[in-house]
């Protein structure tokens, strides 16, 4: 079976640079149709593009979370310059949880909360695609992996 990974939704990046993008085409229409040139500051396109720095950070963290089922393993990735890695063997997997607001249902996103045996019994991803479906495909690899004795 190859690799499944999974990285967290880009609905809300995308639609945080729709919003970004309206607003800044917005203020600049707003701006040039009744302000002259001379009367508006130089620095006032550079203070909009900063705008979109909201947008891009959303869109590195996303970037930085990593899913991976490989095997009886699941692997749970964040950072980027220094990564933290989390293993977790899927016969160990005792309950996958769905959470979701309304906005995310409403979107087909949510949250899902993993827990395991052990110390560090739960990992939660938030705003991960088909919520429902990833976490029956955790919970069917999961009695799958214990059932044949995989480890």
């Amino acid at each position: 079976m190859a690799d499944i990974v999974i990285r967290p939704s880009m609905k809300f990046i995308r639609a945080g640079y729709v919003i970004t993008f309206l607003v800044v085409a917005a203020a600049a229409f707003l701006t040039y149709q009744h302000l002259q040139p001379p009367s508006y500051p130089t620095w006032l396109p550079a203070l909009w593009l900063i705008l979109f720095i909201w947008p891009i950070k959303r869109h590195i963290q996303r970037q930085a979370v990593k899913l991976t089922i490989a095997g009886d393993k699941l692997r749970y990735e964040t950072g980027m310059a220094s990564k933290s890695t989390r293993l977790i063997q899927l016969p160990k997997v005792q309950d996958v949880r769905v959470v979701q607001s309304v906005m995310q249902r409403m979107l087909g996103v949510g949250d899902i909360s993993i827990e395991t045996a052990g110390e560090n019994s739960r990992l939660m991803v938030h705003n991960l695609d088909q919520p429902q479906q990833l976490a029956e495909q955790l919970t069917d690899l999961a009695g799958h992996a214990s059932s044949t004795g995989l480890h």
